[in-house]
């Protein structure tokens, strides 16, 4: 038998538990189709994640731009982050993420047997997470992880001892909980009841083999055995909490500030030095661009890009510099197809600077926190520096 825990729910429900890229895990989800032999085989995979791995679909050049045109470069790097972490547990053993998952739906399809998406889209988790924690657990967990060495490995637990030691992995979970309480409550908390409640929803005259990661395990059979999950629940655990008033006036507080300004002083007739006046406000946006454009790394062209985009599209919030920085970056150090097979690898947290995919989010997550901290510090040498 290979190493994995597994609960009986009742008769006709049987929870896996398993390493997402342990391939003791991916012989764990063979037996139990084998031995078990469900009608239904769950998988913890939402339908994105699902089309990319069954189809083979990898990240490529045109993929790559459309994560930058669409401003989701901070999420796939927090996602390729939570990838990284997770290697660090001892837990790669030259699997793909998610190799357990694709076997349990090759095995089922090959069987006949039908197949169950059960989690909630990635997208959802990653910005429900980011939403829920504060900004010292923001950058507690970011710093953290950038921080990390990679030879730091000596106490990490093998995928044998993980598997088998309910303990221990309760432990590891806590300690996620305990170092970021608002990103605990959606990764662990919420993604239990989610997927509970959709397992608890299949059909309950079938025989239903769910696969999930291990650290569900605990809190899925909670709910399961307690009867505690409410479908009316669903629809409020896939939606991003929408945004407050304040949240959305936040982006348009510096353009309206910069434009009541000059409003003001044509309106009043007031002197005032106009060349003063936009050059601490190009000035400062384009300092700070550049240096977070530098700080990744970027290709010449893509730090001067930033630099002259930062003071136009710090005006317009539809717009951001990064944006055309990420895209100049992607143009001028073109990444290859190894590139972009090697960046979803992450085998080490210095390929977010080293891989050239990796180097293109950067550059753009990075060239837009600049551009959004140049805004501010223009916005205050403005009051500032003319006496308001």
């Amino acid at each position: 038998m290979t190493a994995s825990l597994f609960i009986d729910v009742n008769p006709n429900l049987r929870i896996l538990g398993t390493a997402h890229v342990a391939t003791a895990s991916v012989e764990a989800v063979r037996h139990h189709i084998a031995e078990y032999q469900p009608e239904i085989v769950a998988v913890e995979l939402c339908k994105s994640r699902h089309d990319a791995l069954t189809s083979d679909r990898r990240l490529d050049k045109e993929g790559l731009l459309k994560v930058v045109k669409e401003g989701k470069a901070p999420l796939v790097l927090i996602q390729s982050l939570l990838a990284a972490e997770q290697r660090k547990l001892g837990l790669d053993e030259g699997q793909q993420p998610g190799a357990e998952l694709i076997a349990a739906v090759e095995e089922a399809k090959a069987a006949d047997l039908e197949v169950a998406l059960v989690d909630r889209d990635i997208q959802v988790t990653l910005r429900r997470a980011w939403k829920n924690m504060r900004f010292i657990e923001k950058y507690r967990i970011l710093t953290s992880l950038l921080s990390q060495d990679d030879e730091d490995d000596e106490d990490v637990p093998d995928v044998n001892s993980l598997l088998n030691d309910s303990d221990l992995l309760s432990s590891l979970m806590e300690e996620l909980r305990g170092f970021s309480p608002g990103a605990g409550t959606v990764l662990i908390d919420e993604r239990d009841e989610y997927l509970a409640t959709k397992i608890s929803a299949l059909n309950p005259d079938k025989k239903v083999l769910a696969v999930v990661g291990a650290g569900h395990l605990s809190g899925i059979e909670d709910f399961l055995v307690n009867d505690k999950c409410n479908a009316e629940r669903i629809d409020e655990l896939q939606n991003v909490p929408k945004k407050t008033l304040a949240m959305k006036i936040m982006p348009w507080a510096i353009p309206m500030l910069v434009m009541g300004l000059m409003a003001y002083y044509l309106s009043t007739g007031d002197e005032v030095d106009l060349v003063q006046f936009f050059t601490v406000w190009t000035v400062a946006n384009a300092i700070f661009a550049a240096l977070g454009c530098i700080l990744a790394r970027g290709h010449p062209f893509a730090i001067i890009t930033a630099a002259l985009a930062s003071p136009i599209t710090s005006l317009n919030p539809a717009l951001a510099a990064g944006w055309f920085a990420g895209y100049i970056q992607l143009k001028m150090a073109e990444p290859s197809a190894e590139d972009l097979a090697e960046f979803l690898k992450l085998d080490n947290l210095g390929m977010f600077w080293s891989n050239k995919a990796g180097r293109v989010l950067m550059v753009t997550a990075l060239t837009n926190l600049g551009s959004m901290a140049g805004a501010w510090v223009a916005a205050a040498g403005l009051l500032g520096g003319f006496g308001l």
